[in-house]
């Protein structure tokens, strides 16, 4: 019987650097965003973009743990999973590249999506770092969460 290791708990730091890099990230964009010359379409362009790749990011660095720790993951899920992340890069290059925003301008935009998307994977692994490392600690470290009562109210038939 082979037992999978359990993850190191992150440390305070990490953990918050992390939220910290994200934030600021999200932050800067949408601040510059809302100060930008830009027409509405392209504000609303480039903030779907940022969407786009804080959930594809997240969903591929979830798909590739899963596959390392040996949960099932299917083929066609981590297949768009790496097609929306680089989707959402060629949507930004291509929209940064075409606009009449200064050099300067387009930096900010591209440094900022970049850190937005690095910091959410990163994110993402603390958030499940920490639940492995609850759940390893045993029931003392997980708050008890009654069972629903009823439980035909919450299971579809």
């Amino acid at each position: 019987m082979s037992q999978q290791p359990v993850p190191a708990r992150p440390t305070a730091a990490f953990v918050g650097a992390s939220w910290v890099a994200l934030v600021l990230a999200v932050s800067a964009f949408a601040i510059g965003l809302w100060n930008a010359g830009m027409t509405a379409s392209e504000k609303g362009f480039y903030g779907t973009t940022l969407l786009l790749g804080l959930f594809s990011a997240i969903a591929l660095q979830k798909s590739v743990r899963d596959r390392a720790e040996g949960i099932p993951v299917t083929g066609i899920f981590l297949g768009l999973s790496w097609a929306m992340v680089l989707t959402s890069l060629v949507l930004v290059s291509v929209g940064l590249a075409n606009s009449s925003m200064t050099l300067s301008e387009k930096g900010f935009y591209g440094l900022a999506f970049a850190m937005s998307l690095f910091s959410s994977v990163a994110v993402q692994k603390n958030v499940r770092d920490l639940a492995a490392a609850n759940a390893a600690a045993g029931p003392k470290a997980v708050p008890h969460v009654p069972a629903e009562q009823d439980v035909q109210t919450t299971v579809w038939h």
